[in-house]
C-alpha cells in the first residue's frame, strides 16, 4: 500500500486560499455591484459559493440578512479572503 505525499496548501494559489478560507467569514462582490458577506461553507471549481449567516452590504449601513445562501459562480467577481489569512 503507498502513502500519497501531504498535500501542502499555498496561500498564493487561489484555491487553496479558498480552501484555508473555509469557515472564515468572506467578503463576495457580484456583477451588478451588489456586496455580500458570510461564512464560506463550500466552494467548487465554478466558484459556486455556499455562504451561511449571508448578509448583503447596503451603503447606508442597514445591511440586509440573507440568512444561508449559495452563489452561482458566474456572477462572483471577487471574493475576498478572511483577513487573519494575510498573517499566516
Amino acid at each position: 500500500m503507498s502513502k500519497q505525499p501531504e498535500k501542502r496548501l499555498n496561500k498564493d494559489r487561489p484555491m487553496d486560499l479558498l480552501s484555508m478560507s473555509l469557515s472564515g467569514i468572506v467578503l463576495v462582490k457580484l456583477k451588478g455591484g451588489r456586496q455580500l458577506r458570510g461564512k464560506l461553507k463550500n466552494y467548487d471549481a465554478h466558484l459556486n459559493l455556499t455562504l451561511e449567516d449571508a448578509e448583503e452590504i447596503i451603503e447606508d449601513g442597514d445591511n440586509n440578512a440573507l440568512g444561508t445562501i449559495i452563489l452561482r459562480g458566474d456572477n462572483v467577481i471577487i471574493i475576498s479572503p478572511p483577513p487573519t489569512l494575510d498573517k499566516k
